[in-house]
């Protein structure tokens, strides 16, 4: 089976001081995967999803590969133009905030990144909807949602393009913990129907545990941060 990524001997050092590093040894996964990556608050778990979703070049890697794209080779020669085509078509990021474009309608968000690939799936984006309780909601804007709902439509839209990646970034941190365990549950199920391998990143320890979500904790290690085998 091809790997959707992997990466080998990464060190990101921000402003390249070294006042704050993230080292990763080897991370790979594979079609229909999930990894929750764990840890504190400011300890660098959203600047690595930045990392794997290419916003953010590494100091140093010495392999990284995405659906089969050596990306290490693109920073290299500097493709910043393949970078982006790669992460528009292979990945989906969902944000802690939800991150919906406020001018759009829950529909267009979901749309957009189809509509922006040229590949309109509406069966599919019919199916988000329904398994995330969104149908009647399609023509209202972010602004008329509630939280919960906000978060949902954010799930929708970073799999509405059918990603190979699916990154998402604390996903129920704002739905209180009443309703972060459907949300997550919803999650897993339709990363699983689209074949996406998965990385949560969250605080929530307990949480992802109770779900059977392989662990890697973010440690610090000699004045760097560590992915590492959650105990």
């Amino acid at each position: 089976m091809t790997e959707v990524l992997r990466l080998e001997s990464l060190r990101y050092e921000r402003a390249g001081d070294g006042a704050f590093v993230i080292e990763v040894g080897t991370l790979a996964l594979a079609p229909g995967q999930v990894l929750g990556i764990v840890g504190p608050s400011g300890c660098g778990k959203s600047t690595l999803i930045d990392i794997l979703a290419l916003l953010r070049r590494p100091t140093r890697v010495a392999r990284f590969e995405l659906q089969g794209t050596d990306v290490a080779a693109l920073w290299q020669r500097g493709a910043v133009d393949a970078c982006t085509a790669l992460r528009a078509a292979q990945v989906g990021v969902v944000l802690q905030t939800g991150g919906l474009l406020p001018s759009l309608t829950v529909l267009e968000n979901v749309r957009l990144a189809q509509r922006l690939l040229g590949a309109r799936d509406e069966a599919w984006v019919q199916h988000l909807l329904a398994a995330l309780d969104l149908h009647g909601l399609g023509e209202r804007r972010p602004a008329q949602l509630s939280i919960g709902q906000r978060q949902r439509v954010a799930i929708a839209r970073a799999l509405a393009h059918r990603p190979a990646l699916l990154l998402a970034d604390e996903p129920t941190a704002s739905l209180g913990i009443d309703h972060a365990p459907a949300a997550l549950d919803l999650l897993l199920a339709l990363a699983r129907d689209s074949g996406a391998a998965l990385v949560i990143v969250s605080h929530d320890l307990d949480l992802l545990r109770d779900k059977g979500v392989p662990l890697r904790a973010c440690v610090v290690q000699q004045h760097a941060v560590v992915l590492e085998e959650a105990a």
